[in-house]
């Protein structure tokens, strides 16, 4: 299976829900997702699902000084971000749950 299809479906709510946990810069949030399993996930995706997540006002963010290199732009969930991954998490968990019965591993482990 083409895991990329899928990945691009659901990283909006992956990126609210590790940055949700802890403010973070672009790269920072690339490495707790590969952290997390998402091995095949994209510099770049992350990036322009930043710029999405920020210009749709689910993200803020603040440039924090740094004395070993360039800036960091660091992001965090606003009000409305922390809706939209309330929201997300439900319609995934649905999701996941309709197709763990489809495919009959509901309960148990798939052959």
């Amino acid at each position: 299976m083409d895991t990329s299809q899928l990945l691009k479906g659901v990283l909006d709510l992956a990126v609210l829900a590790v940055v949700v946990e802890e403010d973070a810069y672009g790269y920072d949030i690339v490495r707790r997702l590969r952290e997390a399993g998402l091995d095949d996930v994209g510099d770049a995706s992350v990036y322009g699902t930043l710029r999405r997540l920020f210009r749709s006002g689910s993200l803020s963010s603040y440039v924090v000084p740094s004395d070993e290199g360039p800036h960091r732009k660091y992001y965090a969930v606003t009000p409305s971000g922390r809706q939209a991954l309330s929201t997300g998490t439900k319609t995934w968990r649905h999701f996941a749950d309709v197709l763990d019965d489809l495919l009959g591993t509901s309960g148990r482990a798939a052959a």
